[in-house]
């Protein structure tokens, strides 16, 4: 949000999505009832630092990062706010003054506070908890207007994948000591992640369309939902039809895998420093684009969504129930989750950012990778459109690790400096890996090869036993939709050899 936007908010004066509270020194306990009712009905904005009459009182700059500290904490308490909402404060200054704006997305979920359910009106926040009526209509909205919060009481836990369920439940444990999901089992994971509910006006209880969808078995997920697919396509030197396609018809985590993998394989990593440091542009922008393409999907639609890759842009088109029309800035974005409890399931992976940020992300390194601005157009049909670098006239749909030799080499050097010694094919797929998990026949293609080599399964044996990769089907080490994934040893491993 810029400060124009802001001073314009203030004169207009609170109402149903807009309330102002005042927070010198420290937070007023009804700052999250507000919260709490934005949630259940239409999302809003919270000014941290005004008076209801829309001047602002500012906080205390000594008392700024106590504050940011206190909201983000207790967003993420259950005790406080149930289910958890992570949300993050932007810091602004207007007037000389500095005030915190918090963003709050209409949630899929009813939210408590204090064990208190809230709503909201024009007059502002009302305990809805004794309300029998009120709840009922409010939990059957948020049935009807999120379809991944459809609950299937017929699908048992055996339909669901428990491999792709304890693989979230070991990314979590490896992202943050003391994770709630880490030691969980299978139906209270899906519980706390709200991917098994109950429905408040049948009393019917189950698995959530989102819960099918992210951990069902193929069938199971295309039972739920049967458009769900997603097409990607290499569009090059056949442009009636393409030159190569991956037709996507899985679970959401192997669909982000597979996505990421077609991506790896078709368009180059340009060499980036990032103060120091190197850093993959592709994987920090591929991850957020290829999430959003599966997380921001109305599913009920039979429109299939589609990630296409041209010789000088990657566009995504993919079905959605818009809240706005238009382009998507990411100084005035209002960020609002098309499907929250799918979107959770990401974000707790790491595999995308939180409301907001990935938007700004994607602008900053879009920037550095193609030279412009990505272009995010909200309408029935959400589009992105990204463009690839353009480099020394050398395709960028090329592998990466073709195009990245070519890069990194300089145009002349001096003739006492010695010539650099070749990475090793170890190293080389570790940098492949860069972009997301990847099966042999797509390292093989990345790095060149014709076909899957000794030395290359040499290699990935190597690494699985340093600990640098790991199997994404730990249980089925010979499944043939087996893939391999960077460890955190690999990522220090590839740090070490950069420095």
């Amino acid at each position: 949000m810029t400060p124009e936007h802001l001073a314009r908010l203030l004169r207009d004066g609170e109402g149903l999505t807009v309330e102002f509270k005042r927070a010198r020194e420290a937070l007023n306990r009804d700052v999250y009832e507000t919260i709490c009712a934005f949630l259940n009905q239409r999302g809003g904005t919270l000014v941290l630092g005004a008076a209801d009459d829309g001047s602002v009182t500012g906080i205390a700059p000594e008392a700024v990062a106590q504050i940011r500290k206190d909201l983000v904490n207790t967003l993420h308490n259950a005790q406080k706010i149930n289910p958890p909402m992570q949300l993050v404060p932007e810091q602004l200054e207007l007037d000389g003054q500095i005030v915190l704006v918090l963003s709050v997305p209409e949630s899929s979920q009813v939210h408590s506070c204090n064990n208190r359910v809230f709503s909201r009106n024009e007059d502002g926040d009302f305990d809805i908890t004794g309300h029998s009526q009120l709840l009922g209509e409010l939990y059957l909205r948020k049935q009807v207007s999120y379809s991944e919060n459809r609950i299937f009481p017929f699908i048992r836990l055996a339909d669901l994948r428990s491999d792709l369920i304890e693989r979230v439940r070991h990314n979590v444990r490896l992202q943050r000591s003391g994770h709630p999901w880490a030691e969980l089992d299978d139906l209270e994971l899906l519980k706390s992640a709200r991917l098994y509910q109950r429905d408040y006006q049948t009393g019917a209880e189950g698995v959530s369309m989102a819960g099918a969808l992210l951990f069902g078995r193929d069938e199971v997920a295309l039972g739920v939902a049967p458009h769900h697919r997603t097409d990607a396509i290499l569009r090059v030197q056949d442009m009636d039809r393409y030159d190569d396609r991956d037709d996507i018809r899985t679970n959401l985590l192997e669909s982000y895998d597979r996505l990421m993998a077609f991506v790896s394989k078709h368009v180059a990593d340009p060499f980036h420093l990032e103060g120091n440091q190197r850093v993959s542009l592709r994987e920090r922008i591929f991850r957020e684009v290829v999430a959003n393409l599966l997380i921001h999907r109305e599913y009920l639609n039979p429109f299939p969504a589609k990630l296409i890759i041209q010789r000088d842009r990657v566009t995504t088109e993919n079905s959605n129930n818009p809240h706005g029309v238009g382009l998507l800035r990411p100084d005035d974005f209002a960020p609002s989750p098309k499907n929250p409890a799918i979107a959770r399931v990401f974000r707790e992976m790491q595999w995308a950012e939180e409301l907001g940020s990935g938007v700004r992300n994607l602008f900053k390194y879009a920037r550095a990778f193609g030279g412009q601005d990505p272009v995010l157009s909200e309408e029935s049909i959400f589009r992105v459109t990204l463009m690839l670098p353009q480099l020394s006239g050398v395709s960028a749909t090329l592998p990466a690790l073709k195009l990245e030799a070519t890069l990194v080499q300089p145009e002349s050097q001096p003739e006492s400096q010695p010539e650099s010694q070749p990475e090793s094919l170890e190293v080389r797929v570790l940098r492949c890996l860069l972009a997301g998990p990847a099966s042999k026949a797509a390292l093989s293609s990345a790095l060149g090869q014709k076909s899957i080599s000794g030395p290359l399964n040499q290699a990935v044996r190597q690494l699985l036993a340093a600990g640098r990769i790991e199997y994404t089907l730990p249980t089925k080490p010979n499944s043939r939709l087996q893939q391999y994934r960077l460890t955190p040893a690999g990522q220090a491993h590839l740090n070490q050899q950069d420095s």
